[in-house]
């Protein structure tokens, strides 16, 4: 791949689409693709295990003492937060964020979520994608993938909490509110656009 924009990161609603055109995108472009695969290597080189690095890896601020007092600023990385209090999903983050510039630096890839857009920012390599979507197709969507969202209502409810967890996250560990266009290059709604639709645009972005 030898286009100006040579990393993309995908940041994504919820039942959006957006796993799927990402993992599309690397493979139409021919380059790796981290989404899963961050979770093994932050775990790897960690020590925790997979199933804590999951949860903690989009989702990790919402239940920590830290993020309620962030409601009155934002606290990661301010004065006084030093080595020895950091709390051990900040330690998560901190090690993902070593691992993804360390990825970006090989060269080029596509990267879902975990705050890449804004670990990236001081690149001016990377293309920044957001993908929503319509809530009927939404909701469509998480009920085909999850048989226990079995009702319209479950999924809407699974959809929202998904979305304010993963809002949450990034706003502790940005200062930036989850999904504001100003920190995108590209915002695009599947449910209109359509997915290969989606993977076109982003490709042609690219170039």
């Amino acid at each position: 791949m030898t286009n100006s924009k040579k990393i993309i990161t995908i940041s994504r609603e919820f039942a959006s689409g957006g796993t799927y055109i990402a993992k599309r995108v690397a493979q139409l472009l021919e380059v790796p693709y981290y989404d899963k695969e961050l979770i093994s290597m932050v775990a790897k080189e960690s020590g925790f295990s997979l199933e804590f690095v999951e949860e903690t890896g989009e989702y990790s601020a919402t239940s920590s003492l830290l993020f309620n007092l962030s409601t009155l600023g934002n606290l990661y990385g301010s004065p006084g937060y030093t080595p020895e209090n950091i709390p051990t999903v900040d330690k998560v983050h901190q090690i993902q964020s070593k691992i993804i510039n360390e990825i970006a630096s090989k060269g080029s890839c596509v990267i879902v979520g975990r705050s890449s857009n804004f670990i990236l920012r001081a690149r001016d390599d990377v293309l920044n994608v957001f993908i929503f979507g319509e809530e009927t197709m939404k909701i469509e969507r998480a009920m085909s993938i999850d048989s226990s969202l079995s009702t319209g209502k479950k999924a809407l409810k699974q959809i929202k909490k998904q979305d304010r967890l993963r809002a949450n996250h990034y706003r502790y560990y940005t200062g930036r509110p989850w999904g504001d266009a100003r920190h995108y290059s590209l915002c695009l709604n599947s449910s209109e656009l359509g997915f290969e639709k989606c993977c076109e645009i982003i490709i042609k972005a690219a170039k």
